[in-house]
């Protein structure tokens, strides 16, 4: 088991690297990689390309969101790890701070879910034409303000999926303006755990981090 901050690496986003694979942590408000135009360019994949110039894209977190993201650093490898994601063989935990308690202690939610096209980049819910979307979640507890603490589990890995099922459930997330969330200083969403087979050894590779709110 490896968590942040157990040793030291010169690049600050990065808590561990290997000649297959990086794990980084993004803060929150730096895209994962970069949009169209020149004024997104500034994203956390160029950043890293400066000291890892091989780097290959493997999964993304929106640009609101902080935590936990896994690259690959040859092609093999970024198969083997899109794999485990597209067959939902990597665990991922989230932690968020939401506006309300949900129904019940721990529960589940399913939905089928689209872009819409004359909002993007919203997502909304669609039963006969959207994908498939699946939430579980626990409660933590309720903090000051009547705000409640949310551990999140996503087995599947659509589009703002957390962000829309939690405003789905009328708990929108601190801080998400585009769900209906109330302001905050920060999107109170972070991708705390992250566990997946080594590319390479097959070896199960689990981490943490520390949630930032």
């Amino acid at each position: 088991m490896s968590y942040l901050g157990n040793s030291f690496v010169a690049n600050p986003y990065v808590i561990e690297s290997h000649d297959s694979w990086i794990l980084t942590e993004k803060p929150a408000g730096l895209l994962s990689v970069p949009g169209k135009g020149p004024e997104k360019a500034d994203c956390l994949y160029s950043r890293l390309q400066r000291d890892f110039p091989d780097i290959l894209v493997v999964h993304r977190l929106d640009q609101p969101t902080s935590g936990l993201m896994i690259w690959a650093r040859n092609k093999e490898a970024q198969k083997k790890l899109g794999h485990q994601f597209e067959q939902r063989l990597i665990h991922k935990e989230y932690q968020a701070l939401l506006s309300s308690g949900l129904p019940r202690e721990e529960g589940g939610l399913e939905l089928r879910q689209r872009l819409d096209v004359d909002n993007r980049p919203l997502q909304i819910i669609d039963e006969e034409k959207g994908k498939l979307s699946l939430t579980r979640w626990r409660l933590l507890g309720e903090e000051s303000g009547g705000h409640w603490r949310v551990q999140l589990y996503p087995e599947t890995g659509r589009t703002h999926q957390l962000r829309l099922h939690m405003a789905a459930m009328k708990a929108p997330i601190l801080g998400d303006s585009l769900y209906g969330g109330p302001p905050f200083y920060r999107m109170a969403l972070h991708a705390c755990v992250l566990e997946f087979l080594d590319p390479v050894s097959g070896c199960l590779r689990h981490f943490e981090s520390v949630v930032p709110f």
